[in-house]
């Protein structure tokens, strides 16, 4: 009977661990952040170019990044709004972190868009599909910074590609 009590407290314990998380827990063993804690943001992506052998090609995803594209993070909740601009660099890559004054909206309330591909040959929408509905912000982790906690997010990869395949010039 000792040994089936023991057995039922190492069961219960680590259920009893996920439901205080809310159900909730990332790959990295970190609860994502509540939908209303309000921070600082920081969006990170890749903006490739599929099926062009532009400089940078990457051939396991056959795509080349697209330095130069205008990014840039949206908000609103209500009638409040407020947009942060940003542009890729050299291997496709963008960071945009926010100031303070970002933290009156969660991270629901944002949206990454990039609207048109730098290279206007590859200019065509590839995966998310669609120029309007933004891409979600994936949380990653909370980075310490200087002036408080910053909840870092990723949008991934944003693709576009060529409107004839084989035009890449």
């Amino acid at each position: 009977m000792a040994l089936l009590g023991r057995c039922a407290l190492l069961i219960s314990l680590p259920a009893v661990l996920l439901l205080s998380l809310g159900g909730r827990a990332s790959g990295m063993g970190l609860p994502p952040p509540p939908p209303m804690v309000n921070f600082s943001i920081g969006v990170q992506g890749v903006v490739w170019c599929k099926s062009c052998r532009y400089p940078g090609y990457f051939p396991p995803m056959d795509a080349s990044p697209l330095p130069g594209a205008e990014v840039y993070l949206r908000c609103k909740h209500g009638r409040r709004a407020l947009t942060v601009p940003g542009r890729s660099g050299p291997g496709g890559y963008f960071l945009i972190q926010t100031s303070l004054q970002m933290s009156s909206f969660t991270s629901q309330q944002c949206r990454l868009y990039v609207p048109s591909s730098p290279e206007r040959a590859c200019g065509v929408p590839a995966y998310p599909s669609g120029r309007n509905k933004g891409l979600p912000l994936k949380f990653q982790e909370f980075v310490n910074r200087g002036n408080g906690l910053q909840g870092m997010y990723s949008v991934g990869n944003r693709l576009f590609r060529p409107k004839y395949p084989g035009r890449c010039y």
